[in-house]
């Protein structure tokens, strides 16, 4: 496997130019015509462990897919992105410079199929008031065995009603957060029931989305997602995919589904950005139809590397 490409982004957020800091926190003068990122090995020391994002897991990150050098929904994701920081009150990434890091770690990186490149940024060193932010581009594992033979899943309780993001905002559902050890433990309790992923459901019953990915139902030619209202991500893949099917004349709507939808659906998926669209063959123990054709062509407009 290739070796991962590191880029420091030394101004991060809008508002702070001519300023960074090295690997301890220490501010070092720039030049305003600074980049504001530099290359950095990712073999080496780069972050202080007095960083929040470290200690407290306060921070965001976006994983963007590039196919053929193109990254065909960075909008979508840069946007999600300063979403992300808005809900934690983060200051707002500067989209020129995120831009500019991410087009730099890609032209770096040896080309590969599948480049998988993570953008993060955290609250930074407590009490400095500057913030982490770094960009790291590595080859995206293989999911091919996954997309062409579909998975098991499982539904699991959230432990939230559907209405949580309105009723209590500081528990940040809808921003992606580095804090995933509650997704990580769901795919370990997945592991545990002899699957291969979770589809979390609402403490008052209406489907949400999976630890890592957006939920796609199909019922005859309708194909339906969960809403973002629901605290859920919005997902970057999943409003391409929608756009595909759209051109083939599927009807598509983002709505609230009941637990018990799942059950009837002709068809489920799971969507994100590297893994793309796995269908789901098992659901709790009872199969789910399986459309290998129509997997197989969203998967070619996913990977293809025109605009979203």
């Amino acid at each position: 496997m290739s070796v991962p490409t590191l880029i420091l982004v030394t101004r991060p957020v809008t508002g702070v130019a001519g300023e960074r800091t090295d690997a301890a926190g220490t501010p070092a003068q720039v030049p305003h015509s600074d980049l504001g990122f530099v290359v950095a090995r990712a073999s080496e020391p780069q972050l202080s462990v007095l960083d929040l994002g470290v200690t407290r897991g306060d921070g965001i990150f976006e994983t963007v897919m590039v196919s053929s050098g193109q990254a065909p929904a960075i909008d979508a994701h840069l946007a999600r992105f300063a979403e992300s920081a808005r809900l934690l009150d983060l200051p707002e990434p500067d989209e020129i410079v995120w831009t500019s890091a991410i087009a730099a770690a890609v032209a770096l990186h040896p080309r590969v199929p599948v480049l998988a490149v993570k953008l993060v940024l955290t609250r930074g060193i407590e009490g400095t008031g500057r913030p982490t932010g770094w960009v790291v581009a590595q080859a995206a594992r293989d999911f091919t065995a996954q997309r062409e033979n579909g998975i098991r899943v499982v539904t699991l309780d959230r432990g939230y009603r559907h209405d949580v993001a309105q009723t209590s905002p500081w528990l940040l559902q809808g921003a992606k957060t580095l804090s995933y050890a509650l997704n990580a433990a769901a795919l370990r309790e997945a592991a545990r029931r002899d699957a291969d992923d979770v589809i979390f459901i609402s403490s008052d019953g209406f489907v949400l989305e999976a630890p890592t990915a957006s939920v796609l139902l199909r019922e005859g030619n309708r194909f339906c997602t969960p809403p973002a209202e629901l605290g859920i991500l919005p997902g970057t893949t999943q409003r391409r995919a929608f756009e595909f099917l759209r051109v083939y004349g599927f009807e598509t709507d983002a709505v609230r589904l009941r637990a018990s939808e799942l059950k009837r659906a002709d068809a489920i998926w799971l969507l994100s950005s590297i893994r793309q669209a796995v269908a789901v063959i098992e659901l709790d123990g009872a199969d789910v139809g399986f459309d290998r054709t129509l997997t197989a062509q969203l998967n070619e407009h996913l990977a293809a590397a025109g605009p979203a």
